[in-house]
């Protein structure tokens, strides 16, 4: 499949269990605006615009023509002229927020992980006192901030074979603190006879794909006319029938 495909326009949003967070906190937290304001505190010694509010706008219009020219070629065949054509800014003007096209591939990679890290260790109180809850709040959770990030996290799997090696291996980190994140409460659940796991580490790793094909696959399931709240119920049904304990 292209990456086209795989952005198809997003259902319309289901109503969220009153654990899950809500659509507003997720609007808010990942807006292209709000992710942008992150990037440009977490590389200010990058960026050379010292006003922050036009930091970010700018910043917003880069990767924004980021996503769009993704959806068409890979981020490697992208030039610079490229991006300045999209985001409307002059080739200096992108240069006075990054110095080379690995260094702004960084920058998405580095907010998308700690996005997700962020997101996911935030659970709501006491929950973790009941691992069984607690997995499913996190299967719902990274689904639900998936379809708000949607055009960030097909671009990180769909280009993650042309990475330069350094950005390869920080991609590999992420997907494996993701899986830590899951094998921290599958162990949890193992210690009080609630999950029953031969491999946790395995199990984790299992569960990751089915998160990620929502995603990724999202023309099937569009064409199956499949809801987010059917997809997170049914891979909630699927792994909780796996490692049920006995």
């Amino acid at each position: 499949m292209t990456p086209a495909e795989a952005a198809e326009p997003k259902v319309e949003p289901e109503a969220e269990p009153k654990d899950a967070p809500s659509g507003t906190f997720l609007r808010d937290a990942t807006s292209t605006e709000a992710i942008c304001a992150r990037i440009l505190e977490r590389h200010r010694d990058r960026v050379s615009v010292r006003k922050p509010h036009l930091a970010t706008a700018n910043l917003a219009r880069i990767i924004e023509a980021v996503l769009k020219l993704s959806s068409r070629q890979s981020f490697h065949e992208i030039s610079l002229r490229d991006l300045a054509r999209v985001s409307g800014l002059s080739m200096g003007g992108l240069y006075s927020y990054f110095d080379n096209k690995t260094t702004l591939l960084v920058m998405i990679l580095t907010e998308v992980s700690e996005t997700v890290e962020a997101v996911l260790r935030d659970a709501p109180a006491g929950l973790e006192a009941d691992p069984a809850a607690h997995l499913r709040w996190l299967i719902e959770t990274h689904i639900r901030l998936t379809e708000a990030m949607q055009p960030w996290f097909v671009f990180a799997f769909m280009e993650a074979k042309g990475f330069p090696a350094a950005a390869r291996a920080f991609a590999t980190e992420s997907e494996l603190a993701t899986e830590r994140i899951f094998a921290d409460v599958l162990a949890r659940g193992v210690a009080q006879g609630v999950f029953t796991i031969p491999d946790i580490d395995l199990t984790a790793a299992l569960i990751k794909p089915l998160l990620q094909d929502w995603y990724v696959k999202r023309a099937k399931y569009r064409k199956r006319g499949t809801p987010i709240h059917a997809y997170i119920a049914g891979v909630i049904a699927f792994v909780e029938r796996a490692i049920a304990g006995r």
